[in-house]
């Protein structure tokens, strides 16, 4: 699975280099089982105690990471209850449709929207009136291979760190 954690910007600008290295390092799913487990949750399902390395194929929505240091392509990222400071939290998944991996290109444009039209049912305002910044974790083509078609949308402040859910914060 490969993350994207510019701002909008500057994702444009690194478009090539993200799909070049999603392309090369797309093992991400192929090696679940090393090393990657999972957050502690309680009934409802959120995240009660954090794991430094949460199998990313066990992320939900709702949880919050401490990823602003993730690689391109993860297997793992630390997750924490959303009650402590943290760098994201994943507000939608989005499954992509297709059994052919269509190329890095048509997976990050679909992503990218998907989060887009998605962000002002979480915030509570459309994205261009928000502080905040979005990214997401997408499917590169090992992890296609393996059955992955998940994006996971995140949240962000480019600001730093946040303490509490960013669902409907309203700015």
């Amino acid at each position: 699975m490969t993350t994207d954690t510019r701002a909008p910007w500057m994702r444009a600008l690194s478009l090539v280099a993200v799909t070049t290295a999603g392309l090369t390092l797309a093992g991400c799913s192929l090696l679940p089982t090393f090393g990657g487990g999972t957050a502690t949750r309680d009934d409802s399902g959120e995240v009660v105690e954090g794991n430094d390395s949460t199998d990313v194929f066990t992320l939900q929505v709702g949880d919050c990471l401490n990823d602003a240091t993730a690689s391109e392509t993860v297997e793992t990222i630390p997750t924490v209850p959303c009650s402590e400071p943290h760098d994201s939290e994943i507000y939608a998944s989005y499954i992509l449709p297709g059994d052919t991996f269509p190329g890095s290109d048509a997976v990050i444009e679909q992503a990218d929207a998907a989060c887009l039209e998605a962000f002002p049912g979480f915030v509570g305002i459309d994205y261009s009136d928000s502080i905040y910044y979005y990214s997401y974790y997408f499917p590169t083509e090992g992890s296609w291979a393996n059955g992955d078609r998940e994006v996971l949308c995140t949240i962000y402040d480019e600001a730093g760190q946040v303490t509490g859910s960013l669902e409907n914060i309203g700015r």
